[in-house]
């Protein structure tokens, strides 16, 4: 027969995991500054169109 879990052994499984989601979070805000950060971004082609001086050749005679 198998036993179940307490509902205090539950909740501090909960209060362990949402203490750790919160570190873990202010850790990557210390580290990144506030606001949002993609951890994945797409990878841009070199190839892509762009109207930007910065982004032309200026080297053109």
């Amino acid at each position: 027969m198998k036993k179940k879990k307490n509902n205090q052994e539950k909740s501090r499984l909960d209060d362990v995991i949402k203490a750790m989601r919160r570190g873990n979070r202010e850790g990557q805000q210390e580290v990144l500054g506030p606001g949002f950060h993609s951890t994945n971004r797409v990878h841009r082609s070199k190839k892509t169109y762009t109207r930007k001086l910065k982004h032309k050749a200026t080297d053109q005679e």
